[in-house]
């Protein structure tokens, strides 16, 4: 991936405190090119970490910073981060959060800037604040509510309330994810039928370049979701289709290869869509089905 014909800015941090700022190297006079730096945060135990971002601004599509819900392996990756778009505030499940900043050879940005804090297990963390939108509580430990609302104009895709929950292990957690808001012709939506198609802009025609689009499947409370793919074609390591709402970390989807069924862990499944600014693929068409999933399965 780096040029042998200039060096690797290599750097790593360690971070233990309760507290502290995390800044890529140059903010916020721009980052260097061939950066390949690492930032981990460790807590002492019954701890999770929250990080909120004050400042974000990367080359889109060529530099990323990849978040581990724990040390830096491909396993435990939470998010890939790129562009010029504030990301929400990220919650850690266990004691340890990792960063990863690549840059390529050519054109950087601001960069970014990021505080941490170290939370007792108990608590949920700020979900976030939405651009365009509104959000309502400000207290966030077990049975806390946070209920967003979106400005005149755009319209909420996701779930209007969240609450943070007890789960498992002595920790806690949001029952929903941070909902958006669009605008009334964006991609996406909320999709509350107990099936239905997911489909990429345009299919069977090709997507569009960047596009970024987002739906969540919500299903009854108790009731988990199948979501099984019938057609998957995207440019590979450029356009990514990202899965949350099961187990561990997100799911991330690209290139040819059909994907395999995913199931949800709660009542929910989010899917973000998105492309770069070259070439453009097919792209995908999945069915969802709540509650009973072994018909899907089947097929």
């Amino acid at each position: 991936m780096f040029s042998f014909l200039s060096p690797a800015q290599n750097c790593s941090y360690v971070f233990q405190g309760p507290n502290g700022t995390i800044q890529s190297p140059g903010f916020p006079y721009g980052y260097p090119n061939y950066a390949n730096c690492t930032w981990t945060i460790t807590a002492e135990e019954q701890n999770r970490i929250q990080l909120v971002f004050q400042s974000f601004a990367l080359e889109e599509d060529f530099d990323v910073l990849s978040v581990y819900d724990g040390l830096p392996q491909q396993g435990n990756l939470r998010t890939r981060l790129t562009g010029f778009q504030l990301p929400a505030p990220i919650v850690s499940t266990g004691v340890v959060l990792s960063l990863w900043l690549v840059s390529d050879y050519a054109v950087s940005a601001q960069g970014f800037q990021a505080n941490y804090e170290v939370l007792p297990s108990h608590t949920c963390g700020n979900p976030g604040r939405l651009q365009n939108g509104i959000q309502q509580g400000t207290t966030f430990s077990i049975g806390d509510k946070v209920r967003y609302s979106c400005n005149p104009g755009f319209f909420l895709e996701g779930h209007a309330l969240l609450t943070c929950h007890a789960s498992s292990e002595n920790s806690a957690s949001w029952d929903f994810p941070l909902p958006s808001c669009r605008a009334d012709d964006a991609c996406g939506g909320t999709l509350r039928g107990q099936s239905g198609i997911i489909s990429s802009p345009h299919y069977p025609s090709e997507y569009g370049n960047n596009a970024d689009c987002t739906w969540t499947i919500l299903a009854e409370p108790g009731d988990t979701i199948a979501l099984v793919f019938m057609d998957f074609q995207l440019e590979d390591g450029y356009d990514f289709l990202e899965v949350t709402g099961t187990e561990g970390s997100s799911l991330w989807f690209t290139g040819m290869n059909l994907p395999a069924p995913v199931i949800s862990s709660k009542n929910w499944l989010r899917l973000h869509f998105t492309s770069d600014g070259n070439h453009r693929q097919k792209g995908f068409s999945a069915q969802y089905q709540g509650n009973c999933l072994l018909p899907i399965l089947n097929h």
